[in-house]
């Protein structure tokens, strides 16, 4: 069922399933909640109450918003969080894995616990060599030809890409709802502000992090021509000892729905550790 909270600037939408600790599921640009529809039930089941949020711009949440950077997605979380009754461990995907190191520096009593899934974290840079890489240049074209002209069988070609190999069961369906939503006024719009957002406010916030980080990398990630080289330098950038990097082999950007059963047991893992040294 999915529920409304008013925020400065706008209404956003989640849905809440079971019991527990609380977990926050924050999704990337051009995507909702749905994203996390396989990794929800086994989180439920391991005893954990399962916040799923639509960003600002996205889903079910409002349209028309002032800001699309990784900073206002965080005050967005955080005033869920709050609401809910945190603290909250925060699972952030790409824009939102930014968005989620932000929120984790603001507000340390809130967040006891990151999880970025191909995160962008961190200032972006291009190198000559990057473009020999076949996934990295088909992905990077199509992402900059979805931001600049507004196009949704862009994105849909792109998401081909971004999921290698694996496709989720219900693919089709997938598909049908993310161009259905990216079609209703104001969610391309949502899309192309994320786009232009740059990382460099999360980046700057990584030292100021003091809980737990676990790092999750596709190897087949088109988003980056090394993806296991980003995951290291977000890790490095924390507080020593915070951050650890976890790969998926095979995995694009969408790990936690190409490979919902692997992500979920590195999520659980990572509490179980977390736990054991406090």
């Amino acid at each position: 069922m999915t529920e409304y909270l008013a925020v400065d600037g706008g209404t956003i939408a989640y849905e809440v399933a079971g019991s527990g600790p609380l977990i926050v599921l924050a999704h990337g640009m051009g995507d909702s909640r749905s994203a996390y529809r396989a990794v929800i039930p086994p989180l439920v089941a391991a005893g954990y109450r399962v916040a799923a949020v639509d960003l600002r711009g996205c889903g079910e949440s409002s349209v028309g918003w002032p800001a699309w950077s990784r900073t206002a997605i965080a005050g967005d979380l955080l005033a869920v969080i709050r609401h809910l009754g945190g603290p909250a461990v925060l699972v952030g995907h790409s824009i939102s894995g930014g968005a989620a190191t932000i929120a984790a520096a603001q507000e340390p009593s809130l967040i006891t616990a990151v999880v970025e899934l191909a995160p962008f974290t961190r200032k972006q840079s291009i190198r000559l060599g990057d473009l020999r890489v076949k996934r990295f240049r088909r992905g990077m074209l199509r992402l900059l030809g979805t931001g600049a002209f507004g196009s949704v069988p862009l994105w849909r070609s792109y998401l081909d890409v971004a999921y290698p190999g694996v496709k989720p069961a219900d693919w089709a369906e997938r598909l049908g709802r993310i161009d259905s939503l990216l079609r209703e006024p104001g969610r391309m719009k949502a899309m192309q502000g994320m786009g232009r957002s740059a990382p460099t406010d999360a980046g700057a916030q990584l030292g100021n992090v003091r809980c737990p980080v676990l790092v999750v990398m596709g190897t087949l990630d088109p988003d980056w021509a090394d993806p296991h080289a980003e995951g290291l330098a977000i890790v490095d950038a924390l507080p020593s000892g915070l951050g650890r990097l976890e790969m998926i082999e095979g995995a694009g950007h969408y790990p936690h729905d190409q490979f919902p059963d692997q992500v979920v047991s590195l999520m659980l893992a990572f509490r179980r550790s977390d736990a054991a040294r406090a």
